[in-house]
């Protein structure tokens, strides 16, 4: 019987020779380090070289996300990760009227300099590398993170990390975006421009498909549509003038990683293949880094339930162990209470401790690919690749990526795919252990983390604090400044960094470009 993976293509219960009848390994797979990168885009990948594993982590004030993150690096973590609050990702501050109620819940508030000051006390910039999942206001906190590495007497040159800055997926299946597409592709290429000057060793962009995943998404949506968004990226940085070299090498992308192990495994594999192709064949790419498709991945949320939470420890095993067959620079670990609340510092530690095992108590790092010649991995590989590049083509008939969003064809297959898994779920044919099979019969209590309610109260007296002691005029001024950036065409950045630096507020900020830029308003609410 031939079952169907993830995204409907046909898995067959035994493969041999004859699933890879004409195959060309030469032109399939290549050597690691190697165009087309199907094997990893290091020689020596993990036996040289370990992922970085980071965690996710923000929850209320910058003082608690501190303490946290020390804590973190002090069990073992090699990367942070920040969680911002709802109201900073939608560029508001804490006291603004749509904040109410969601501040510090589900990430850190940060509305000022000050905040990001604390956030980061006492912990070194220029040893640190740091990943911000932060989408619209994305410009606004790398600024914010710059000036803190400035005080802190790091060059700006010596910063490492990645800002997330992939405001098209958030139309597709997030929805924290603030200006139309239009200029939130400027922002993004004003954004390579700058670091490309001021950082160069940071990730502008992290390209993500983990999103749409959790919205739904079946593994060849989740590739097809981010890598048709990553193609709206690149020609937007073009037809800004820049040279595909000169910004390429710092292009990131974020993946989710399932307990389907072997299509996760074929999925990343096909992902680096197809990349690396477009870079070379579509755009003229000379660098190799260029074509080099470099991604963090998150174990997958949504597979987490709250019932028998402690089953979710083998489900983020299977996930991870999925991740690094597969050949992820970076990792995360959900911790097993998600589902519940946000993770507990015991869960959180249990967490990084799964990387950790894996990556010293196992032999998955002894060798590259080793699932390289599978004839299951490889056929299912080329399966993917087929079925992404198909997707992909239907984009472009479209007229690319930001078309098709705005006629709503992304959102659409994904809540089509959602559908099918919640239909499948409920009848039984999908078995969710612990949910639908092998119920017990009575939970264990548990006792969640709950965010301190105080917290907004606190951060609107900060804000309250901070807008007594500051230089108003230099603030209006440079607030000034930005706006009239943002009605020309110089990049926002500089401006804005003058704007930050003199204690304007994230959401001052945001709001200066709201009146320029306006906000995208979604054509199913029109």
């Amino acid at each position: 019987m031939v079952r169907e993976s993830e995204s409907g293509l046909p898995v067959e219960p035994v493969y041999g020779p004859s699933a890879l009848a004409g195959w060309n390994p030469a032109e399939q797979l290549g050597e690691p380090g190697a165009y087309p990168f199907t094997r990893g885009v290091r020689p020596t990948m993990y036996a040289g070289r370990l992922w970085t594993m980071r965690q996710y982590a923000g929850f209320g004030t910058a003082a608690e996300s501190n303490a946290r993150y020390r804590r973190l690096i002090a069990h073992g973590t090699t990367g942070l990760s920040v969680a911002f609050d709802l109201p900073t990702q939608m560029g508001h501050d804490s006291d603004a009227r749509p904040a109410h109620g969601e501040v510090g819940r589900v990430g850190v508030a940060i509305d000022s300099l000050d905040d990001m000051r604390v956030l980061f006390d006492g912990i070194p910039l220029d040893r640190v590398s740091t990943s911000m999942t932060i989408n619209a206001p994305a410009a606004v906190l790398l600024l914010l993170y710059e000036l803190v590495a400035e005080e802190q007497g790091v060059d700006a040159g010596l910063l490492t990390g990645t800002v997330q800055n992939d405001v098209l997926k958030e139309y597709i299946a997030r929805g924290t975006y603030i200006y139309p597409p239009g200029p939130s592709l400027r922002l993004t290429a004003d954004v390579f421009r700058y670091c490309r000057a001021r950082m160069p060793r940071w990730n502008t962009i992290s390209v993500s498909g983990y999103h749409m995943a959790e919205a739904g998404a079946s593994p060849v949506q989740e590739i097809a549509f981010t890598l048709a968004d990553g193609i709206a990226y690149v020609r937007t940085a073009l037809a800004a003038g820049m040279d595909v070299d000169d910004f390429a090498p710092r292009l990131s992308f974020f993946f989710v990683a399932r307990t389907t192990l072997l299509e996760e495994v074929a999925k990343f594999r096909a992902a680096r293949r197809i990349w690396a192709r477009v870079m070379r064949n579509e755009f003229g790419a000379r660098d190799p880094r260029s074509m080099m498709l470099r991604f963090h991945t998150q174990t997958a949320g949504v597979q987490l339930t709250a019932q028998q939470p402690e089953v979710n420890l083998v489900r983020v095993a299977v996930q991870a162990l999925a991740a690094v067959l597969g050949g992820t620079q970076s990792l995360h670990t959900n911790a097993y209470d998600e589902a519940i609340a946000l993770p507990t510092d015991r869960s959180a530690r249990l967490a990084l401790r799964t990387q950790q095992v894996l990556a010293h108590e196992t032999d998955v790092t002894a060798t590259v690919d080793p699932f390289a010649g599978s004839w299951a991995v490889e056929r299912m590989t080329d399966d993917v690749e087929a079925a992404v590049l198909g997707l992909m083509r239907r984009i472009e008939e479209l007229g690319g990526a930001v078309a098709a969003i705005e006629a709503g064809f992304q959102k659409g297959e994904i809540e089509r795919n959602a559908y099918r898994i919640a239909r499948e779920t409920e009848a039984g044919e999908r078995v969710v252990v612990g949910v639908n099979r092998f119920r017990a019969d009575a939970e264990e209590p548990y006792e969640p983390l709950r965010p301190d309610p105080a917290v907004e109260a606190r951060q609107t007296e900060r804000l309250a604090r901070l807008r007594a002691a500051r230089e108003s005029r230099a603030v209006g001024s440079a607030l000034t400044a930005l706006r009239r950036a943002a009605e020309g065409d110089d990049n926002v950045l500089p401006p804005m960094r003058t704007a930050l630096r003199a204690r304007a507020t994230v959401g001052e900020v945001c709001d200066a470009l709201r009146e320029v830029w306006g906000v995208y308003v979604p054509a199913d609410v029109l």
